[in-house]
């Protein structure tokens, strides 16, 4: 029966592997025990019911049973008055009875066994819910830890980031950068100014030996 099926798939649950795989655990366990609860009172319904039909055909079962022995009596009556005919069809109301009962016990068997096969489900489910019940606490507990643990290590990384230590270090980094950018113009303009010296002094030694060339030729 469906029942059974949900209730066999609620008792191989690994409560364990749920919960690493939910998204929100707490809120996943409170589920699992919510479904227990509701599948425990169906099963313990389901139970009182196939109980009360065992009863049910245990009663018709005695009733046959009383039924085939009254007719049997009946017909050893008729037999002991020399009625034959009457004590014939009673036989057969008897064998009727018979059956019946036969079969009333056999269904009663069934029902016997779905009886207890129900039981040990209960029984099973009933401990699976004190152990969910047992270990919600405790689980939803280390959830919230693990969550708080969390939220304080994204806390501790976004202060140590904004940290004045780590404002300090980014402001000498800018301040080196700005004084090394001001000495590399600064010996851009000095090399700028060394060249022109130097080229004026090429043009003065240039003039000078253009002055002695010119004199030893005797030109003026």
């Amino acid at each position: 029966m469906a029942l059974l099926e949900r209730v066999g798939t609620l008792l191989r649950a690994n409560l364990n592997d749920l919960i690493d795989k939910a998204e929100d655990p707490e809120k996943m366990i409170k589920q699992v025990i919510l479904d227990m609860q509701n599948q425990l009172l169906q099963v313990k319904t389901q139970v009182a019911v196939t109980i009360a039909d065992q009863h049910v055909l245990q009663k018709r079962q005695k009733e046959s049973e009383q039924s085939a022995a009254e007719w049997t009596r009946k017909a050893e009556l008729a037999v002991d008055k020399g009625q034959d005919d009457l004590a014939r069809a009673a036989l057969e109301r008897s064998l009727t009875a018979r059956k019946l009962a036969e079969s009333f016990e056999a269904q009663a068997v069934d029902q016997s066994s779905q009886v207890e096969t129900l039981k040990g489900m209960l029984r099973k489910l009933q401990d699976k819910l004190s152990e969910a019940q047992a270990k919600s606490d405790v689980l939803i507990a280390q959830h919230r830890r693990a969550r708080a643990l969390g939220k304080a290590s994204d806390a501790g990384l976004k202060l140590q980031n904004g940290s004045p230590e780590n404002a300090f270090d980014r402001a000498r980094s800018k301040t080196s950068r700005a004084e090394a950018l001001s000495q590399a113009k600064a010996s851009l303009v000095e090399d700028s100014v060394d060249d022109r010296l130097a080229a004026l002094d090429r043009d003065d030694k240039v003039g000078r030996m253009l002055e002695e060339i010119k004199a030893r030729k005797g030109i003026r």
